[in-house]
């Protein structure tokens, strides 16, 4: 019984170390902001924070983490439905609720590109993830193809939701979506005929 209440006061202290440094980060550069700052922010001592993490890089660290393994496994639901129909829609939209629905989060990270690895580890992740769709898709004779094809849409997503929340999410989330899927659709046009 100890042990599961020891786990849950270990998560919730984690999950508010995380919360604090968002919330710090919102205020001020990730590089000014100390590990006093977020402990006095979460209100626990520094002590509780080192049981935990070594320093305000790997809190990010484990935030980043965290939140691109909730993507990868929303990724993994929707990835062979999006094979099946030929299209990344099926993909794009529970993508971008999860997006939206952590809005401030991604908005803080991407926003914070020096500090942050989220905009890379959403690159590798997508590459990752996106390397059997094109082999499916396209057979793709020279894989270097593939390889830049999907650099090319990670990074093509990514400034995408940078430049949507610097215009405060103003295009509707279906035309961002549908403008997604146009882009993607117009990069592979010309690069790979479907088989």
């Amino acid at each position: 019984m100890a042990k599961n209440s020891d786990d849950r006061r270990a998560r919730r202290s984690r999950r508010l170390l995380k919360e604090s440094l968002l919330v710090l980060m919102k205020r001020k550069a990730f590089s000014q902001i100390s590990v006093r700052d977020v402990t006095d922010e979460a209100d626990m001592n520094r002590g509780t924070f080192y049981l935990h993490y070594t320093g305000t890089v790997e809190l990010l660290q484990s935030l980043e983490a965290d939140l691109l393994q909730e993507l990868e496994a929303l990724i993994d639901a929707h990835l062979q439905e999006t094979v099946d129909r030929g299209s990344v829609r099926p993909l794009l939209e529970p993508l971008l609720d999860f997006v939206v629905e952590r809005q401030e989060t991604w908005a803080v990270l991407l926003d914070e590109d020096d500090a942050s690895g989220i905009s890379q580890g959403l690159q590798r992740l997508i590459r990752k993830k996106g390397a059997g769709v094109v082999e499916t898709w396209f057979h793709p004779q020279n894989s270097q193809l593939g390889d830049y094809l999907l650099t090319f849409l990670a990074w093509g997503f990514i400034g995408l939701l940078k430049e949507w929340f610097a215009q405060d999410m103003a295009l509707p989330q279906e035309e961002l979506i549908a403008a997604a899927q146009r882009l993607a659709d117009g990069a592979t046009a010309g690069l790979f005929p479907r088989a």
